[in-house]
């Protein structure tokens, strides 16, 4: 899973009888390119440069993310009023684009306008619905963005730092924000379902603390780089002490407060997205923009049915190897029970997943032409948040800024860690997964920025969970209880298109969306509750995996039976990493495209 940025809304009450305001400067721009002189090349470029800047200026935290200099000392800005504006602007770029001459453009240039006004378009749809006004779950919000980001600023110069005690100046005024869009979600009955919230309160907790050392935002201040002085490296720290305990510790203090006595007891009782303003609708969006599909709810949950039905005969299959004696359940309680499965120490888990890694490495050149430069490591999730985390995540990191994308492993409770569950993991977050994929990515050359940074979820998660089954290719899945692990994590996914969708437009409820986790996949109950409970306030998301991996299989068989002989594995997944993230029909496409210039010899 990629952890990323939630970087939507309705126009604020007080501002509900106004004037039209004024177009912005970014609105204005975006109107002027079509009537330019210049050609319709000149003009679709002008237009990618354009947006990308607006995007950057507008998320500094992506900039930091992505590597873009300059924006290192700020946060979005997240007041009501930059809500309302940012809804008037998406569609801004998607009137633009489509004042444009397609036919006028080469074919290189038409792939790039057919992306950039996919994008448009599902930003201006997105921005039909009121996300921002659910700015924190147990997923995200203050209490978790503002310290992942600070983890990922740069930190080479004193000038780094100073960038970062700007950061950290303006937390307090961040946090105001999130308040602020709190007090709006409740006024138009938009929250979380208060079941899902209950990991929150703790995770503010972390940052009230007198002592800024123990705080999670004192991180970048622990070591620092040669070439910063020892005179400066004692101001630095002086600084970033002061700040967090006299201005953002009372800051979460408040957000505490405001949060256990006037949040929490007025967020809604029921899970489903259905039941928002225009929920219906709004999880129609939000399949439409995870999945790149035009597949429905009830479309999906069949195809989930039908995916849990085949991967459980593969796992008995698994099992009758083994050897095991006792049925389906009692294997599952065997795996989640025996201590030869776990760890006892966090620092082993961490070595384990580091030996998975290395041994996938030297194998790569066997189904990749092109591997990336940009190097990874595997850390722990950070203790604040540790709790209410999935199992694992990656964070991208950055060529540009000199910053290793990080696979994040999850250590607490051991006991919810097995050991047969770790090589699938590795390749679905590291490599040939997440790694590999966003970092080729970001090394494309010739392409403009958007593409190198765009993250479709269904062709990113999709690429994640198809890296699973590359295993045996790859010398992992020796013993049948990391093939049980590999099937156990394939089943996960299958039973996600069933939860995710029975949830959020079949009234399911969570206790009967866990039980049917409970019944197919051998996760622990902590685990499993995590997992419903990420879909109940992230719907749609969980939908993407294995809608992208099936679509990839399905292009890979079409290659095999196609090309035959001259089938080429590492050329088919050049192909499919060389392009970028995009969505599933135009991926489709490209690899038709690509079959048939391979049949005909180009």
């Amino acid at each position: 899973m990629i952890r990323s940025l939630a970087l939507a809304a309705l126009l604020p009450a007080a501002y509900a009888s106004a004037a039209a305001p004024a177009p912005t400067a970014f609105e204005r721009q975006c109107a002027e390119i079509a009537g330019t002189a210049l050609s319709e090349h000149d003009k679709l470029w002008k237009l990618f440069e354009l947006d990308w800047k607006h995007a950057m200026d507008e998320y500094p935290e992506w900039a930091t993310y992505v590597g873009e200099p300059g924006h290192n000392d700020r946060w979005s800005d997240n007041s009501l009023e930059a809500v309302e504006r940012r809804k008037r602007e998406a569609t801004a770029p998607l009137k633009a684009a489509r004042a444009l001459d397609r036919s006028k453009l080469g074919p290189d240039d038409r792939l790039n306008y057919d992306l950039f006004l996919y994008r448009a378009e599902n930003m201006s749809q997105d921005r039909e619905f009121p996300d921002d006004y659910m700015p924190i779950s147990q997923l995200g919000g203050v209490q978790q963005h503002l310290a992942q980001t600070l983890d990922a600023n740069p930190a080479a110069s004193v000038k780094d730092y100073e960038d970062i005690l700007s950061r950290l100046r303006r937390i307090p005024a961040a946090v105001d924000q999130a308040v602020l869009l709190m007090q709006e979600g409740l006024r138009k009955g938009l929250t979380p379902p208060r079941v899902t919230l209950k990991a929150v309160s703790d995770q503010i907790k972390a940052y009230d603390s007198t002592d800024a050392e123990s705080s999670p935002l004192f991180e970048p201040f622990k070591s620092f780089p040669a070439a910063v002085a020892e005179t400066d490296r004692a101001r630095l720290k002086s600084v970033a002490s002061r700040i967090i305990v006299a201005e953002i510790a009372p800051a979460f203090r408040k957000l505490n407060e405001f949060f256990i006595e006037k949040y929490l007891p007025r967020c809604r009782e029921t899970i489903s997205w259905s039941a928002l303003p225009n929920g219906k609708a709004w999880y129609e969006r939000k399949i439409r923009s995870n999945t790149t599909t035009t597949l429905t709810a009830k479309e999906i949950h069949a195809i989930g049915l039908g995916e849990v039905k085949r991967i459980r005969a593969e796992m008995d299959k698994v099992i009758a190897e083994s050897g095991f004696t006792g049925d389906f359940e009692a294997f599952k309680t065997y795996l989640r029970t025996d201590s030869k499965f776990f760890y006892d120490d966090p620092k082993q888990l961490l070595t384990g997943y580091r030996d998975i890694a290395k041994r996938v490495d030297p194998e790569l050149i066997k189904l990749f032409g092109r591997l990336p430069r940009l190097p990874y490591g595997i850390v722990a999730v950070p203790a604040y948040s540790e709790k209410a985390q999935t199992t694992a995540y990656y964070n991208q990191g950055s060529l540009s800024a000199g910053r290793a994308g990080l696979f994040y492993a999850n250590t607490y409770d051991l006991k919810m860690r097995p050991k047969w569950e770790m090589e699938a993991l590795t390749l679905h977050e590291a490599v040939p997964g997440h790694h590999l994929q966003i970092s080729l990515a970001q090394e494309l050359e010739g392409l403009p920025e958007f593409r190198r940074h765009d993250g479709h979820t269904a062709y990113v998660e999709g690429w994640g969970l198809y890296s699973e089954s590359l295993g045996s290719e790859l010398g992992m899945y020796k013993d049948p209880y990391s093939r049980f692990g590999q099937l156990t994590y394939e089943m996960w996914r299958a039973v996600r298109l069933v939860i995710d969708t029975g949830i959020h437009s079949m009234g399911w409820t969570r206790q009967q969306a866990i039980d049917y986790f409970k019944a197919n996949a051998s996760k622990t109950e902590h685990d499993i509750e995590v997992e419903v409970d990420r879909y109940i306030v992230w719907p749609g998301q969980a939908l993407a995996y294995k809608l992208g991996e099936l679509k990839l299989k399905e292009l890979k068989a079409l290659a095999k039976k196609e090309l035959g002989d001259r089938f080429d594995v590492r050329a088919f997944h050049d192909a499919v990493l060389g392009m970028g993230s995009a969505p599933l029909s135009v991926l489709d496409a490209q690899i038709k495209d690509w079959i048939a210039s391979r049949k005909a010899g180009r």
